[in-house]
């Protein structure tokens, strides 16, 4: 029996990777393809394939049966956790932390500053020629919320920093302090909606946060607010924000939607005040040398048996 890694991306294209001679590591390069590259019983170190369908990212887990880590290239481990179920216990699942800060956070504000300064009316009017001078909204005074403060969420909070926003009220499942204010637990949430011209999604999916952005969550933003998604789209009922967009209440930037990828003839794609960006918030160049050294970290951690980075939970 090998001990096989199974990554997405040549091993030959990531410096820093234990060298098999002397780690006992066989690479085995797969990104989702329609054949594994090698018998899944010898996988020891799993690269889940990044951006593709949880139907293929767990395709090979339930043949992985000597798998001792399971490392996403996402933030997100919500499309694999489908598959958990058949592996063996004391399994690690890990995440992709410290890859996908940077660039979501970029988008936000993207996604923020394009919403209020009606930058899609302004590639409207220039396809047409129309010259669509006003006052728009800033994000200097607004009151931002970040529903979900983690890693990611702190990393928005960075960048808010230099725009002169009157306030940014963070939250998470359970109240603590932080070096840029309090958060604030997930109950306080009904009591800070109001109060916020600005929300964003930056939580991750799980039960108890599927559907979070409901009916209610959105009935207590206050008029002419503006929501942002850069979670994933089950968070956000897709129906109560069609509601709310018709009425013109509130607006919003989604980065992910439900369902996904948004088909057309899809009443969100022409819903008023409602801009979309294709699931990219990951997806620029800061990505693959993020993600390239995470894993010639995690594996030379693995090789060397340490504690690895970003342990979400392990398989029992």
């Amino acid at each position: 029996m090998t001990a096989d890694v199974w990554l997405p991306v040549p091993a030959d294209e990531i410096d820093g990777l234990p060298a098999p001679a002397e780690s006992g590591l066989t690479y085995r390069f797969w990104d989702g393809a329609p054949d594994f590259p090698a018998d899944p019983a010898d996988c020891v170190f799993y690269v889940v394939p990044y951006m593709k369908p949880s139907e293929i990212a767990v395709r090979p887990l339930a043949a992985m049966t000597s798998v001792r880590v399971v490392q996403t290239l996402s933030a997100g481990i919500d499309h694999v956790t489908p598959g958990l179920g058949s592996l063996p216990p004391g399994v690690a699942l890990c995440n992709a932390k410290g890859v996908h800060e940077a660039s979501t956070a970029e988008l936000t504000l993207a996604l923020i500053l394009a919403s209020l300064r009606g930058i899609p009316g302004f590639v409207r009017g220039q396809d047409r020629e129309e010259w669509r001078a006003g006052f728009y909204p800033a994000l200097a005074d607004k009151s931002v919320l970040i529903v979900g403060y983690g890693s990611i969420g702190a990393a928005i909070d960075d960048r808010l920093a230099p725009f002169e926003c009157a306030r940014v009220m963070r939250v998470a499942r359970s109240a603590r302090t932080t070096e840029r204010g309090p958060v604030h637990a997930l109950t306080d949430l009904p009591a800070l909606l109001p109060q916020a011209d600005v929300v964003v999604l930056a939580t991750p999916l799980t039960p108890e946060t599927r559907h979070l952005a409901d009916a209610g969550f959105l009935a207590r933003m206050k008029d002419g607010a503006l929501l942002v998604n850069v979670s994933r789209g089950p968070v956000l009922d897709t129906d109560a924000l069609l509601a709310e967009a018709e009425r013109g209440r509130i607006t919003a930037a989604l980065d992910v939607t439900d369902p996904e990828p948004l088909p057309a003839g899809h009443p969100l794609w022409h819903a008023p005040g409602v801009l979309i960006s294709p699931h990219v918030g990951g997806s620029t160049s800061a990505f693959m040398p993020r993600a390239k050294r995470l894993l010639a970290e995690q594996l030379t951690l693995f090789a060397k048996g340490e504690p690895l980075r970003n342990e979400v939970l392990i398989t029992t």
